[in-house]
């Protein structure tokens, strides 16, 4: 078996399906499986995805017990060389996985590889990423700074909304909604499966650290796109609420990465005070708009 597809279903039916029958179109040469894990959804009785698709793999889960509990559940099932952690808002439009599989296996040192994705609209997500730090917060801050710095240099320092995405590159980590990485490495995590301490937000960059602290590197891959809906699942208010997650999760992370001197004291500040403005903005923007700002 080539890689087990891990797909999770959170009272999303009509995108999940969306999402496997465009799987199932694009994807050639490859033999995969495709496991489906049911965060316990009340939206409608998961069995209809057996009825629509019979081949997959079905788990049912009796509790919502979070995105990276829900991924280990598919995992336990998966017989695949390599694990493919596939959003359920995603939607194929060309080969992505066999493209994705063929190229990390051209990467003896791989950890988690990503590809390029895009908005329905066609506009790009920032998916390739560095670890935030005081320097790149400063930075990103004062973004006429970097503005001034050639392409290529400011691309490679920030990543994220300053890299074009249009070339394969190593970057800190990636985006979970296309999550390619070796079973194998499972073996070498502490618990021996995917970090279930964030229930949402996050677990991606906390997972992609704890690769690369086994001596491998994170690919950011070009050569194939795919659409992301995002928050497929969520609405908008709802999104922008559980942006505060994101920050309480990213200062976990800062905490396990730097402790809690006085690095993490600075890096705080102004963290906190960036992401809590831009917060207050995108209320402010959602209230009188209706629309919720990327």
């Amino acid at each position: 078996m080539d890689v087990s597809i891990v797909i999770i279903n959170y009272n999303t039916f009509s995108l999940t399906s969306d999402c496997i029958r465009s799987l199932k179109r694009e994807t050639r040469g490859l033999n995969y499986e495709l496991i489906l894990v049911d965060n316990a959804s009340t939206e409608t009785d998961s069995w209809l995805f057996l009825q629509a698709f019979p081949d997959i793999k079905l788990i049912k889960s009796p509790v919502n017990g979070g995105f990276a509990h829900a991924n280990n559940l598919g995992i336990a099932q998966a017989a695949g060389k390599y694990i493919l952690l596939l959003n359920s808002d995603t939607l194929l439009t060309e080969d992505s996985i066999s493209r994705s599989v063929e190229f990390c296996k051209t990467l003896p040192d791989a950890g988690v590889l990503g590809c390029r994705m895009v908005y329905p609209d066609g506009e790009i997500q920032y998916t390739a990423r560095r670890f935030r730090g005081i320097g790149w917060e400063l930075l990103d801050l004062f973004r006429f700074i970097p503005y001034m710095m050639p392409y290529h240099r400011r691309s490679r320092l920030m990543l994220g909304k300053y890299f074009r995405h249009d070339e394969t590159v190593q970057c800190d980590w990636l985006n979970g909604a296309f999550f390619l990485f070796e079973k194998e490495l499972l073996g070498l995590l502490p618990g021996k499966k995917l970090d279930e301490r964030f229930f949402m937000y996050g677990e991606d960059q906390l997972w992609c650290e704890q690769i690369r602290a086994l001596g491998r590197r994170n690919y950011f891959f070009a050569g194939t796109t795919i659409i992301h809906i995002g928050g497929g699942s969520t609405d908008p208010q709802r999104r922008l609420a559980l942006r505060k997650i994101m920050i309480r999760n990213e200062l976990a992370i800062m905490r396990a990465r730097k402790g809690t001197g006085i690095y993490y004291l600075v890096f705080w500040i102004i963290y906190c005070g960036k992401e809590y403005t831009r917060n207050a903005i995108k209320w402010l923007v959602l209230k009188t708009t209706g629309r919720l700002l990327r």
